[in-house]
């Protein structure tokens, strides 16, 4: 069975780094569409960003554009997530996703169909 795990969540002040990574199990990870989404309390979830299979199509949040960096390593089954120049109005949990295989970048939750359990990214001010 497929499961999805982050990590590397943590606190961090406003304006610093944090590196997300998610660790994929099984054998399709390297033919499947990612993304990574946040859920902040009292929101709903949203789309951060998303790389394609091969890793050459990345798509971002208009909020996170030229801050964020998503990139996958099919090698070792790990898609990454570098957040810089961290805001606290980026504080979340932060969850991997997987579409399934052979599908391109969406940005829609329930066009994925795999969830890790989420990793907490705090922002202090």
């Amino acid at each position: 069975q497929v499961q999805l795990v982050e990590s590397g969540g943590g606190l961090v002040q406003a304006g610093g780094s944090l590196r997300l990574s998610c660790a994929a199990s099984g054998r399709t990870f390297s033919s499947s569409t990612m993304g990574w989404f946040r859920q902040a309390p009292g929101k709903e979830r949203e789309f951060v960003a998303g790389i394609s299979r091969n890793g050459g199509l990345t798509t971002y949040a208009d909020s996170v554009k030229g801050r964020f960096a998503i990139s996958r390593d099919n090698a070792k089954n790990t898609v990454y997530l570098q957040m810089s120049s961290l805001k606290p109005e980026d504080a979340a949990v932060y969850y991997c996703a997987k579409r399934p295989s052979g599908l391109g970048v969406a940005v829609h939750p329930r066009e994925y169909n795999l969830w890790g359990q989420g990793t907490q990214v705090t922002v202090s001010s």
